[in-house]
């Protein structure tokens, strides 16, 4: 098996002056060209996760346990200045809201150049190569739009420009943060598309971020479940479909609605995540689950193997019974 281009082992993260934890021994890898994708409600920690690898993590939360290797270097340690030189050239990230993370008073031309403008090429290359990365990301008349503010363009013109900024530095891994949340169904799907090409063409590696199993289903090779900043399960999306190992997986694929099916009422998770601070002593799903026992409330499950290629974060991992339905081959032909 190759060497992980990323590796997270134990990173626990917490808010600064306080034991209140945002993110607690999460653990996974990601190999040369892998879509990993990674899923969970809000407040499950997704955005901080991406953060947390980017380097990016505001001043009022600390990392307290484990390590960020990307190919094979220790990043945990490092200045911000080390940070700063791997942002862009080793890693790079698509941010959710393309019209809050663009410069709204610069050409959009420009913010893709400045990129290499930063990595020392000339400003008459910058500019080309801007123009070439709009090509490549299927931007019409890209000679034009280089010279286009981000307020002139649709929302999938800016996100298609957050992903050639993502990209201008030939990124080895790129995270793409609920990429096409704020997007329409039939942009979504062209978005969804041009994120496969690219990823393909260049061997990229992709930490694909949603709350979308619509999309994970489409996209991901393996899958990681977050819930209350905790890693619930990790599994190919196969498995993880047809087979989910953690009550919290099962309740999340329950959820998604049934298009081809009778009309009913939808599946919801009763209750909320645990905000930071009131965290439950044990399972920090137990409050919510519909196969608690008693001892889940008195110790916090670790994430364990459960089968091949597939762990689980729970007591009872084999407790319930299993979807008899075909559900990532239903659930990728419907998206």
């Amino acid at each position: 098996m190759t060497r992980p281009i990323l590796e997270i082992q134990g990173l626990t993260t917490a808010l600064a002056n306080s034991k209140a934890t945002i993110l607690e021994d999460v653990s996974f890898s990601l190999q040369p060209g892998e879509v990993l994708g990674v899923v969970g409600e809000s407040g499950s920690g997704k955005s901080m996760l991406a953060l947390s690898v980017m380097g990016l993590v505001p001043k009022v939360i600390r990392r307290t346990a484990g390590s960020i290797t990307l190919d094979g270097e220790d990043l945990t340690g490092s200045s911000p200045e080390h940070w700063r030189e791997k942002r862009g050239r080793d890693l790079a990230m698509i941010f959710q809201e393309p019209m809050t993370a663009l410069n709204p008073v610069m050409r959009v031309g420009d913010q893709v150049a400045e990129v290499l403008r930063r990595r020392g090429a000339p400003a008459a290359k910058a500019r080309q190569a801007a123009i070439d990365l709009f090509m490549q990301v299927e931007i019409p008349s890209p000679e034009q739009r280089v010279r286009a503010y981000p307020h002139e363009l649709s929302g999938g013109m800016r996100q298609r420009v957050m992903i050639a900024i993502a990209l201008a530095a030939d990124p080895k891994v790129l995270i793409a943060d609920e990429p096409t949340t704020a997007l329409d169904v039939t942009v979504q799907a062209q978005i969804l598309d041009l994120l496969r090409r690219l990823q393909r063409e260049r061997g990229l590696s992709l930490l694909f971020i949603t709350h979308d199993l619509g999309v994970i289903a489409e996209i991901a090779d393996r899958v990681l479940v977050l819930y209350a900043g905790r890693v619930a399960e990790l599994a190919s999306v196969r498995k993880l479909f047809d087979s989910p190992r953690h009550p919290y997986t099962r309740a999340l694929l329950a959820s998604i609605p049934d298009t081809k099916g009778p009309r009913g009422r939808l599946v919801t998770i009763e209750g909320a995540v645990p905000s930071i601070g009131t965290m439950p002593k044990g399972c920090r799903y137990a409050p919510r689950c519909t196969f608690r026992r008693d001892i889940c409330d008195k110790e916090p499950p670790r994430l364990g193997i459960v089968g091949p290629g597939q762990a689980a974060a729970c007591l009872q991992p084999f407790g319930f019974e299993q979807p008899k339905k075909r559900l990532w081959h239903d659930v990728r032909n419907s998206h």
